[in-house]
């Protein structure tokens, strides 16, 4: 367990008496900013013989329809505008991010009947269109166009999935950002819309039947009037919908009554054969279900039972099921399980390596595996057997993603991007393991003019972790750059170099951009994730932080020209280490961060953290949460550096509550004269759906922001 001796005595610990908590003005104000005033409120629970205060309770109340939560936030995002309108350069970072936008870009084409369906953007149109062609090298056709759905361009197309003979088409429709979908259906050859249409689906990702006469989907009960984007998300079901029938008569296909707070997602393997549910509470710990879709009468039949271990579907033979496992291989292998005869022993296809194994799929008689090794990515390629047959040719360090293909077709596909290149989709021969690339972005940059650098450095503990390095070749970064530094740390989630537009005009500016890969993801494996997880969270936060005294001790950078910035679990990090070492950032942003450990699973998805984070109602649990909660342990007294917080109306996945008492917080305590204020888009969620306006407007208030506080002189536009 980490220490609770870490000068915590000092902190807020925000036990307030409630004769205290009436309406009070900002002491901690700038002496530039007159914040909104905030009404404090008189909430004080006792939880496990501790009294915590909770003055802004009221702030998570939903902004769509509650009149003073929306009060506030027009208050607040009218100061926080005034201020980031003053920022010098903005015009310079605009146009910069604009021309990095504008181009091309377009997925990984899935092929089915002989068709190939890919998506693609223009470079600055709001949202990604849906294109269907006969051949790669022919014209093609466009399927679906979400950039009229809505005025401010913040409908789009979400999820879809071609019929097996690509007479068909799924689709799903998300509003303002939200997890929320509508799930539709097309008619490819016409392009004309079916009546079919299913709404108040989430985490569907729905799949259809092999004969095309039906698709199996997920969804939560509809959600109460008013409550769609906070209520708990309970007893997730699956549904199969045969087309032209009513909803109301969508069969059961698979639920757990017993355990209402678990969620399912399941495939479809590639022969039809078998629907594969995969069910969990917590993180990478799955119960395995299998339905046998050959008969009419069968029922769910668990696989895999206790939900203990990670399971992804690789691919199948007939009966045989191919999974990328971590049971028995820290560091996950490829296996096989004979799904009628389930009893029989686990089969090793592939067996643990030295370097994490992310996943795998089965295309061209070939299993294609991707592997993370140190911070980067590797492809290989293996036979059936899980006989080695060589790699992939990968153009750098980077992420290479989204291999597709069928199981007996070599033509397969998959994208690579990195910090100096965006994503670039090749083909690829899984016999010979030739690729070419079928789509390159006409993006106006050089590759060449930037250096990717990896280092390593020492945690606290003495725990060696990967440094990602990307700066401007020629940078001087003797006497220390204006640096970015970034992380996640969670969710077992491997973060290696991809492509940014801000992160990369932030480079071309002059900035260095680092990128710590800590404990808590899955850059090294499953203990390097639960290295990170549960009581072991100060971990996560004392990689951080070492990181940030590596670039400082190292030189290339300064306390006063550090910025640090993170999102969802990554904006969790920032408030933490801001509250724990406020004097080595000069500014910070936490994004769409989950920020209140105490309530974080009262709403929404927040539920299936508990396995990351901890219980909030179980005593052992609570204590680290509270120990390390961004809104609970705020330091009045103390020089904090300048915050952005940022969040979204819309975000219903980590909940805009979260960030809104955060920054009333800030506001509220005497933490210096620096600027904590919080941007809050409108008609946006947790990052999904986003439109190109809305993020390029998003990117200049930050790339300002941290360009501000960190001495980044930005050049003016000629003329």
């Amino acid at each position: 367990m980490f220490g609770f001796n870490r000068d915590w005595a000092c902190w807020s610990l925000m036990i307030v008496p409630v004769a205290a908590m009436a309406m009070a003005a900002p002491r901690g104000a700038s002496r530039d900013i007159n914040y909104p005033t905030t009404d404090r409120g008189p909430v004080v629970e006792e939880q496990f013989s501790e009294k915590v205060a909770d003055p802004y309770r009221w702030l998570e109340a939903d902004v769509r329809t509650d009149a003073k939560v929306r009060a506030w936030v027009d208050a607040q995002a009218a100061t926080t505008d005034a201020y980031l309108l003053t920022l010098p350069g903005r015009e310079a970072i605009r146009a910069r991010l604009t021309a990095l936008w504008n181009h091309g870009r377009a997925s990984v084409p899935v092929k089915r009947g002989g068709l190939y369906f890919h998506t693609h953007n223009s470079g600055l149109q709001n949202q990604d269109s849906l294109y269907v062609r006969a051949a790669l090298d022919a014209v093609p056709r466009l399927l679906i166009d979400p950039n009229p759905w809505a005025g401010d361009g913040a409908t789009t197309l979400a999820e879809w999935v071609p019929s097996d003979d690509g007479s068909k088409l799924l689709y799903t429709v998300q509003d303002g950002g939200a997890d929320w979908r509508t799930i539709k259906l097309l008619d490819v050859e016409t392009g004309n819309a079916m009546q079919d249409e299913i709404r108040w689906s989430k985490i569907a990702d729905p799949v259809w039947a092999k004969d095309g006469s039906g698709f199996f989907y997920a969804c939560f009960a509809p959600p109460k009037e008013g409550h769609a984007y906070q209520e708990l998300n309970v007893d997730h079901r699956v549904y199969y919908h045969r087309l032209g029938t009513p909803v109301r008569k969508d069969r059961l296909v698979f639920a757990t009554p017993d355990h209402p707070d678990w969620i399912h997602t399941f495939e479809r393997t590639q022969d039809g054969r078998w629907l594969v549910v995969f069910s969990a509470h917590g993180i990478l710990r799955y119960e395995v279900t299998v339905v046998d879709l050959m008969r009419a009468d069968a029922k769910p039949r668990t696989l895999i039972a206790g939900a203990e271990h990670d399971w992804k579907l690789a691919g199948s033979r007939g009966n045989v099921l191919c999974f990328v496992t971590d049971k028995g291989a820290d560091r996950r292998r490829i296996v096989s399980i004979d799904a009628v005869r389930p009893q029989a022993a686990i089969r090793q296809i592939v067996a643990e390596d030295r370097v994490p194994l992310e996943s795998a799929v089965m295309v061209g008689g070939r299993l294609a595996a991707l592997y993370v090794a140190d911070a980067k990515s590797e492809a290989r390629l293996f036979d059936l057997d899980g006989r080695p047959m060589g790699q992939v040719d990968l153009p750098g360090i980077g992420t290479a993603s989204d291999f597709k293909g069928s199981a007996d077709d070599t033509e397969a596909f998959f994208s690579f991007a990195s910090f100096n290149r965006p994503a670039t989709v090749y083909r690829f021969d899984t016999r010979t393991g030739e690729k070419s690339a079928v789509f390159a972005p006409d993006a106006a940059l050089n590759p060449d003019d930037y250096v990717i650098e990896q280092r390593f450095y020492a945690s606290k503990d003495g725990t060696r972790i990967p440094l990602s390095l990307f700066y401007r070749k020629g940078l001087d970064l003797s006497r220390g750059a204006p640096t970015m530094l970034h992380a996640y740390g969670g969710f077992g989630i491997s973060r290696v170099p991809d492509y940014s537009p801000l992160t990369l005009a932030w480079v071309e500016m002059g900035g260095l951009y680092a990128l710590a890969s800590i404990r808590g993801g899955g850059e090294y494996g499953k203990a390097w994730h639960d290295a990170g997880r549960l009581a072991r969270k100060q971990n996560v936060f004392d990689d951080f932080v070492a990181a940030g005294e590596h670039l400082i001790s190292e030189g290339l950078t300064t306390r006063d020209r550090l910025a640090i910035r993170g999102g969802s679990n990554g904006g969790l990090l920032i408030g933490a280490v801001v509250n724990q070492r406020p004097d080595l950032f000069a500014a910070a942003l936490p994004r769409v961060g989950v920020l209140d450990m105490l309530r974080f699973d009262r709403f929404t998805a927040g539920q299936y953290w508990v396995d990351e984070y901890g219980r909030p109602d179980r005593e052992a649990d609570w204590k680290w949460l509270r120990a390390y909660s961004p809104y609970h342990n705020i330091r009045s007294g103390v020089d904090y550096p300048a915050i952005l917080t940022i969040t979204a109306d819309t975000d219903d996945r980590v909940v805009p509550g979260h960030s809104f008492k955060y920054a009333a917080a800030l506001q509220h305590a005497d933490i210096g004269s620096k600027p904590h204020l919080i941007r809050i888009e409108t008609r946006a969620g947790h990052g999904a759906g986003k439109p190109t306006d809305k993020a390029i407007s998003e990117a200049v208030d930050e790339i300002g922001f941290m360009a501000k506080w960190t001495g980044l002189t930005i050049t003016e536009p000629p003329g």
